[in-house]
């Protein structure tokens, strides 16, 4: 999918509503733009048809999104939303709107339905919910996805915290972007109201730019500024721990996160919370867009270079575009951040055809652990018919053969039946994906399982299945299901499973 579409047209969305009072749901339009994206060919927002929203919300988000039938009336709402915006901004004429908006009210009494039927549920649902409440785009990673608790500073002993490896920007685009920086560049109308954080700031200046601009970062986060920064002294003390964080985290948060984390390490609250983003944003270490803010590609380079100069091991990230297929799968399995994954998968997908990414994914997912495998097809599960081919060639490997049935009957291609063997040993391969997830955020994994878990008569028959995560599986089931005569029924199954092993 195209990130940068997506992305500007839910920051335009919110500039949107905000002008108009209207309360806009982002992130389930964002989640509706991501699919149309991902399998409609939908690039722009000129692209939607009425079309677009009957394939969307009744087949493809179905197979996607855990949700209770119950919900549907919202993502409903969400898509009428975005059909206004749509209309608004001049992507689609009156017409085609007005047809939008009776597809969508034809639409709105189906969706529950669809989304209650198992038999619309995609392998990156997966069967039983198990790998999180908005699939891929929460699951790669294999984390929960849950924002860490920025509470917390770090241990400070730098050995006891691994710094993770970060994906960097090209030398000459952070020498470029230096030009962009107002501390540097001295053509921002606010330099005067800076005056004091500038000359302080400058004093690092030399002849190399990079090297000049890794001097000021280290001044910013380790020298007594005194308030220079941020406009207050205690909150300058802070810095290097919050931009610790968000290196650490690789990816924007919430501005209210930032906000209560600084609340809670500093006396804050007198603090003007946009005012210190705008000054660290004048700096060319903060970067706000719409309701997030994150570290510059400046900031993570200037920053990495500070750590290597304290001796610590910063490790930069591999471009998983550039891996092959079992690279890339790794690397997703090491976790990163949604949006870099996203972005990962889909540039390694572009250079390939559909036959030839698909021949590549599932040759790296035979025999290989669960969790692994289920990154594969999940991935497959994004191409079109054209990777038919290579997916129907997968009927004749045992572990493969599940997952390639299902993606073929989702896709009206001609398939055989899953046996009832079949059914049980994708079930469990399935919610093993789920088992590292689970480990993480066992509430998230129970909330799954309440909405949507197996029924207690799958469960009892899952210890026959020989599927080398069984035991794991059922156990999982035992520890996670709300309705106590569901987990029972998954005790005694994982014990029958253990008896049978050690028969």
């Amino acid at each position: 999918m195209s990130i940068e579409w997506v992305n500007q047209a839910i920051d335009d969305l919110r500039a949107w509503g905000r002008a108009r009072g209207v309360v806009v749901d982002a992130d389930e339009i964002r989640l509706l733009c991501d699919y149309a994206s991902d399998y409609l060919n939908v690039n722009e927002l000129g692209d939607f048809t009425p079309a677009t929203f009957d394939e969307l919300l009744l087949s493809i988000y179905p197979r996607k999104v855990i949700a209770p039938p119950e919900s549907a009336p919202e993502t409903v709402a969400a898509a009428r939303t975005l059909v206004d915006f749509l209309q608004q901004a001049g992507a689609v004429g009156e017409e085609t709107a007005a047809a939008m908006r009776e597809e969508l009210t034809g639409i709105e009494p189906k969706m529950p339905g669809a989304l209650a039927d198992t038999a619309n549920f995609g392998m990156a649902k997966s069967l039983f919910s198990s790998i999180g409440p908005e699939s891929l785009e929460q699951s790669v990673a294999i984390p929960s996805g849950e924002l860490p608790d920025m509470g917390e500073a770090p241990c400070d002993c730098p050995g006891c915290a691994p710094l993770p490896a970060v994906r960097l920007a090209e030398p000459d685009a952070l020498v470029a972007e230096l030009a962009n920086v107002p501390l540097l560049g001295g053509k921002s109308g606010k330099a005067r109201k800076y005056r004091e954080l500038e000359k302080e700031l400058r004093r690092d200046v030399g002849d190399d730019p990079l090297q000049t601009w890794a001097e000021i970062v280290a001044h910013i986060v380790e020298r007594d500024t005194r308030g220079t920064v941020t406009g207050s002294a205690e909150l300058d003390e802070e810095l290097y721990d919050l931009f610790d964080m968000l290196y650490r985290l690789r990816a924007p948060v919430p501005i209210t996160v930032i906000g209560d984390y600084l609340e809670e390490v500093a006396d804050a609250g007198g603090a003007d919370l946009g005012a210190v983003l705008d000054r660290l944003a004048w700096c060319g270490m903060v970067t706000v867009e719409g309701d997030a803010a994150g570290l510059t590609p400046l900031a993570v380079w200037g920053l990495r270079e500070h750590y290597l100069a304290l001796g610590l091991d910063a490790p930069q990230a591999d471009d998983l575009a550039e891996a092959d297929a079992t690279g890339l799968i790794e690397g997703l399995l090491d976790g990163m951040p949604t949006e870099l994954a996203e972005e990962d998968i889909s540039r390694w997908l572009a250079g390939r055809s559909p036959v030839t990414a698909a021949a590549e994914l599932l040759a790296a997912a035979s025999g290989a652990p669960a969790v692994a495998r289920g990154i594969a097809v999940t991935i497959v599960d994004r191409l079109g018919a054209e990777a038919e081919p290579e997916v129907r060639a997968c009927l004749e490997d045992q572990e493969l053969r599940p997952h390639a049935i299902h993606w073929l009957t989702a896709r009206g291609l001609t398939a055989p039946q899953l046996s009832q063997e079949e059914l049980l040993w994708v079930s469990i391969d399935m919610l093993a994906l789920a088992l590292p997830a689970a480990e993480e955020a066992p509430e998230i994994f129970a909330e799954n399982m309440a909405a949507s878990g197996p029924p207690a008569h799958l469960i009892e028959e899952m210890w026959r299945v020989d599927h080398p995560d069984v035991v794991d599986v059922l156990e999982l089931l035992g520890r996670s299901l709300p309705d106590g005569t569901v987990a029972k029924a998954a005790r005694k199954a994982a014990f029958k499973a253990r008896s049978r092993a050690i028969r």
